[in-house]
């Protein structure tokens, strides 16, 4: 019986993961742990000094941060500009939208353990994007992201909550629906994070009425201040089909010695009685196959492995590494008329990234993280809460691997609104003539 969590390919990882190197010699900071995704344990000395941050910057920016060793920084510590990308964690969410075509598969497909492959390298094909090293903007409370003009999806997310962060997101075109509750938990490790995804991910397929949930694996950014940073997820992905208990574990290798394992997915499509039926094995950064595989895992005699992702190509040497769709989520071909003024690509802080002004962009922060606070205050003298307008908070909690979660539900207002003022794309929206405004009192910071 193949194993659950991977199956015959969890063996290879035994021998390639768990490697560190303690960098003990450098500027007296003992314990900062570098390490080489592309290297063996004796090169970290050398890895240490390359990055993006500047000598000074570094050194400083590390004795601010060490006294957060251990904790979860989500959203304690204000980051400089210089580690940001010109996107909100709101359009991040939204990117997971490039390969729906996918869910029109699943959402057609008879075979109920090829649907599940289909979702599951729906699912994989979002890793692409969050290798990216550069860190989104947090959202403003009550901050928006609306995307339309793409596969016929209507996108909308929503900042929910500023202390702890919890963003809400809802898509839906004539084929899925898509709802997703965001809030992840961080422990900071000096010269790394690990993140852990507290958030639930249910995902509809209309033909039938199938409700898929996953469960990723949790992530670890790693050379944060020394080195050169990345990304790695290493652990079990879990889609469970709740209406009929066919699932999906997927194994995500972790990084090992010289880059061996590195990006590497293997599991299986198990039927409600565990028994595999389907081994998926390919890389999240590249592509994802499949073949039909006996009792063991082992793939069935006859039958081929057969591509069913691969990663669309990327525009060359983007400062960013933005892909060609992340380029549609950051402008006005993916906007629909009537944009709301809450939305993240008015950002002003945002845009002044986007076109190079890395000063502007940090003064334009500041500004937007003092009028949010200023509104706290204002909401607080008056007694108030905040109240999302596009998504309902629920009785109901959600129980993860590493918390508990409180659902936020989407209304159906946003649906209402869009048959109200249309659906038409705003191409030619000029930036300069609308003010981001996702303000409750008004957009103007309260006098002290």
């Amino acid at each position: 019986m193949a194993q659950k969590g991977g199956g015959f390919f969890s063996s290879l990882a035994s021998s390639l993961s768990n490697f560190k190197s303690q960098v003990n010699f450098m500027l007296g900071y003992e314990g900062l742990e570098v390490i080489n995704p592309e290297g063996g344990t004796e090169d970290a000395e050398v890895e240490a000094q390359k990055g993006r941050w500047k000598h000074e910057d570094r050194d400083s920016h590390w004795k601010m941060m060490q006294k957060y060793v251990g904790a979860d920084i989500t959203s304690m510590v204000t980051l400089p500009v210089l580690i940001f990308e010109p996107m909100t964690m709101l359009q991040k969410m939204a990117e997971l939208m490039e390969y729906s075509h996918l869910l029109k598969l699943a959402d057609e497909c008879e075979d109920p353990h090829m649907r599940l492959v289909y979702a599951a390298s729906w699912f994989i094909s979002n890793y692409y994007a969050l290798q990216r090293t550069w860190k989104p903007f947090n959202p403003i409370l009550g901050e928006t992201y609306e995307m339309v003009n793409h596969n016929g999806i209507t996108f909308i997310a929503e900042q929910i909550s500023h202390h702890p962060p919890i963003s809400a997101a809802h898509a839906e075109n004539d084929h899925f629906v898509y709802d997703i509750t965001s809030k992840v938990k961080t422990k900071f490790l000096g010269n790394s994070v690990d993140v852990y995804p507290l958030g639930r991910t249910r995902l509809k397929l209309k033909k039938d009425g199938v409700i898929l949930e996953l469960v990723p694996p949790p992530t670890k950014v790693n050379n944060l201040i020394f080195g050169r940073t990345w990304v790695d997820s290493p652990g079990d992905m879990v889609l469970t089909n709740l209406t009929t208990g066919d699932k999906v574990v997927l194994y995500f290798q972790p990084c090992g010695w010289f880059g061996a394992g590195r990006y590497e997915v293997d599991g299986y499509v198990y039927n409600a009685a565990e028994e595999p039926k389907i081994l998926m094995t390919g890389k999240w950064n590249t592509s994802m196959s499949y073949q039909p595989c006996d009792l063991d895992g082992e793939p069935l005699p006859g039958t081929d492995l057969k591509e069913v992702w691969r990663v669309a190509e990327a525009p060359a040497n983007d400062k960013f590494q933005y892909t060609h769709f992340a380029h549609k989520v950051n402008s006005f071909d993916t906007a629909p008329t009537n944009l709301l003024a809450s939305d993240s690509r008015l950002r002003s802080d945002r845009y002044a990234l986007e076109k190079g002004d890395m000063s502007k962009a940090g003064s334009e922060k500041s500004i937007l993280e003092e009028k949010q606070r200023a509104e706290k205050r204002t909401r607080e003298s008056k007694g108030q809460k905040f109240v999302p307008r596009w998504f309902d908070m629920t009785e109901e909690t959600y129980v993860t691997p590493w918390g508990d979660l409180e659902i936020c539900e989407y209304n159906g207002k946003y649906s209402e609104h869009r048959d109200a003022v249309g659906n038409a794309n705003t191409n030619d929206a000029d930036i300069t003539k609308i003010e981001f405004n996702p303000w409750q009192y008004g957009n103007v910071a309260e006098a002290e």
